[in-house]
């Protein structure tokens, strides 16, 4: 690309709304600092440059973010009332993170609220649940967290819940159980985004069944592109359109990156003759450490990029997003190392020919059409 389209496209990020689906800087700022929200967010200076962290607020700056998706992400080892307990920390965290630097957060519930944030050069705050487990199969909960300010609930993580199959599991329930159809008309009712990242096929297509409301992936790529379960197959990307939902690309290497899931294929392989399970983060962080094994490959701008195209090909340019996953893996593709780096993909789209109007469909747009059609009263 030329520096003259890297300047068009951070031209182009200054005047519409970057929108970002899944960032995990609150679970990261809680593994170094511990569980206490307080000292979670107050354990590092987010001010300046942190090179441990892909998210602070020099690098947003720099990648010119203007909504993002704070997830609250709970692990699948906590179960029943140590997931509602972690989550519930988790949403304070963000909360404590919005106190702490009300002049460059703020948080906020609505596509309008999100709007007035970034007109008064603000990172609006949104915060997603990731992990289904998390509500403890209980409606209350779920209901409990849309009152906090929780705008998505992922139905799954890694494991399936007692009611929805995940991608990266057995499958247990054929989808959705009768209560997850019930979750899924709740969060329709209280205004909850239904996120159908890392759920399985089965389980997309049974939520797209009995959704009222648009539904997103916050962090996922496309199958044809990449054959890996936490990708979107085509029929499901092509029902996106009479959904109205938002399937937000991801840039994490092993999805986007026929190489790198290889590797990962032999990582998983080499875990479970080991007798560790390759779904649970923390194993997978230590056992990679002192594993025998070719270097990593890389993956590169250029993978992000062939599945935007597909996306745009299937769903449509009105249903394509961004999730970059940032903080919530080791590395990122060549190019799109940090935050930062968010201009770097735009003006490759623009160097393969998109105009500006599509790439602002698919920086935030697209994003705010569909929290403006499920922003209802709680």
């Amino acid at each position: 690309m030329t520096s003259g389209d890297l300047t068009r496209a951070t031209n182009l990020l200054d005047s519409v709304i970057l929108a970002d689906g899944h960032n995990d800087l609150p679970w990261e700022l809680r593994e170094q600092a511990g569980p206490n929200p307080v000292d979670a967010a107050a354990g590092l200076d987010l001010t300046v440059r942190q090179p441990g962290l892909h998210t602070d607020f020099p690098k947003l700056a720099e990648g010119k973010l203007g909504l993002q998706f704070w997830s609250v992400y709970v692990p699948c080892q906590f179960e029943g009332d140590s997931a509602v307990t972690a989550v519930l920390e988790q949403v304070e965290v963000v909360h404590q993170l919005a106190q702490r630097y009300p002049d460059r957060l703020r948080l906020v519930d609505t596509a309008d609220e999100a709007e007035a944030a970034f007109a008064d050069g603000r990172i609006a705050s949104l915060l997603g649940a990731e992990g289904g487990h998390c509500i403890a199969e209980s409606l209350g909960v779920l209901r409990i967290l849309r009152r906090l300010g929780v705008r998505y609930l992922t139905l799954t993580h890694n494991l399936n819940t007692t009611w929805a199959d995940s991608g990266t599991d057995e499958p247990a329930h054929g989808g959705l159980t009768d209560f997850g159809r019930e979750v899924v008309r709740e969060m329709n009712r209280i205004g909850m985004l239904v996120d159908l990242s890392h759920v399985a096929a089965s389980t997309m297509r049974a939520a797209l069944e009995v959704t009222s409301a648009p539904v997103i992936f916050s962090h996922s790529s496309c199958r044809a592109v990449n054959d890996h379960p936490r990708n979107i197959p085509d029929d499901v990307l092509a029902q996106l359109p009479g959904n109205g939902g938002v399937a937000m690309v991801t840039f994490v290497p092993a999805f986007i990156s026929a190489a790198v899931t290889a590797w990962d294929d032999r990582l998983r392989n080499a875990m479970a003759e080991a007798g560790q399970d390759f779904r649970d983060l923390g194993q997978r962080t230590r056992f990679t450490e002192t594993w025998d094994a070719p270097p990593k490959p890389k993956a590169t701008v250029e993978d992000v990029v062939a599945h935007v195209e597909h996306a745009r090909e299937v769903a449509g340019i009105d249903h394509i997003g961004l999730g970059g996953d940032y903080d919530g893996v080791g590395t990122l593709p060549e190019g799109l190392e940090d935050v930062s780096k968010y201009p770097v993909l735009f003006a490759a789209l623009l160097e393969r020919g998109w105009s500006d109007e599509d790439c602002a469909k698919l920086a935030g747009r697209n994003t705010l059409r569909v929290l403006r059609d499920t922003d209802l009263t709680r």
